[in-house]
């Protein structure tokens, strides 16, 4: 990572990061990311909020102003065709598939912690915040 790279974040980071789970080195790195690049796609923001019994109505509210500072990347019917493809190579979960095309369609490097889930992907630049030697 050379600091001029534009980022998505995948739902788990921000997760991470909402819950003070990230050293504070990590949490540093992150949060330039979100002064810099906050991108993220329409399904991490609704995995985020959509997650059932994980907020009360104080946190909640914490989080959708959270999230509203992010470029919320929507789905095109250009996008579409790419998470179609994707999904169709490499048989990848539909989620996952949405945001991997979402990086890729927006010359964007792939914040996650679950490399795993998107490693066999070609043409994907992937950075894991916690792979880094800190």
């Amino acid at each position: 990572m050379n600091g001029i790279e534009n980022f998505l974040i995948d739902t788990n980071i921000l997760i991470y990061f909402f819950d003070g789970k990230l050293n504070a080195n990590q949490k540093n790195v992150i949060i330039q990311m979100f002064e810099n690049s906050f991108n993220i796609s329409v399904i991490t923001k609704i995995e985020f909020l959509g997650f059932k019994d994980y907020f009360d109505d104080k946190k909640y509210t914490k989080a959708i102003g959270f999230v509203n500072n992010a470029k919320v990347i929507s789905l095109s019917d250009d996008l579409i065709d790419s998470i179609i493809r994707i999904k169709q190579k490499w048989n990848i979960k539909l989620g996952d598939s949405i945001i991997a095309a979402t990086a890729i369609k927006n010359d964007l490097v792939l914040v996650t912690r679950n490399q795993k889930d998107f490693e066999k992907i070609e043409g994907l630049k992937i950075f894991n915040p916690f792979d880094e030697p800190f």
